[in-house]
């Protein structure tokens, strides 16, 4: 697993892989994203389950899978667009005690053409080697996996998730919005 410490220097440039409030359409897209991104596309994230939390969700390590958007940072935002997502998941370090959420290197992998649902379409450019898993701010083709910062559960709030949280079926958040919307 890597992590960095916020406000310190920046392991890798990988993007992100989001599954909440900050989906297109929801109210963090606009507030953290606008102007900082240069391309979104669907997403899975594999081995993972999703919980409702207090207006937004939790994704944490699990038998299942759970869908979102794949972002990669403008360029020349990616410092600020870090240190804007680990503010608002409330990560503070790597296993620190008051972490809401931990960012974490997860593969996430990207939907088949074939295979995206309707209203999910979304290309972002292309860069990297052909096959495999695609590294620092590259994105991959369709079917394949690519490395991401994840925001996943703190260590109390997983435990406390699996011991009485509720769990989204299908892994797919949705408020105000029809089920199945991402």
């Amino acid at each position: 697993m890597t992590t960095t410490v916020p406000g310190g220097p920046v392991a890798a440039e990988l993007p992100f892989f989001v599954y909440g409030t900050l989906l297109p359409g929801e109210p963090n897209h606009d507030l953290f994203l606008r102007g900082r991104t240069a391309g979104e596309r669907p997403a899975v994230l594999p081995r993972a389950l999703l919980y409702e939390g207090p207006g937004y969700p939790y994704a944490i390590e699990g038998h299942g899978s759970v869908h979102g958007t794949l972002l990669v940072a403008a360029p020349g935002a990616y410092g600020e667009l870090l240190g804007l997502l680990d503010h608002l998941e409330e990560f503070l370090g790597p296993g620190h005690p008051c972490n809401l959420y931990e960012r974490v290197v997860r593969e996430v992998e990207l939907p088949a053409r074939g295979a995206l649902e309707a209203g999910e379409a979304g290309e972002v450019g292309k860069a990297g080697e052909a096959g495999g898993v695609r590294e620092a701010g590259g994105v991959g083709e369709p079917g394949e996996a690519v490395r991401a910062w994840v925001y996943l559960a703190a260590t109390a709030v997983t435990r406390s998730l699996r011991t009485g949280g509720v769990l989204i079926p299908g892994g797919r958040w949705a408020t105000g919005r029809a089920a199945g919307g991402s």
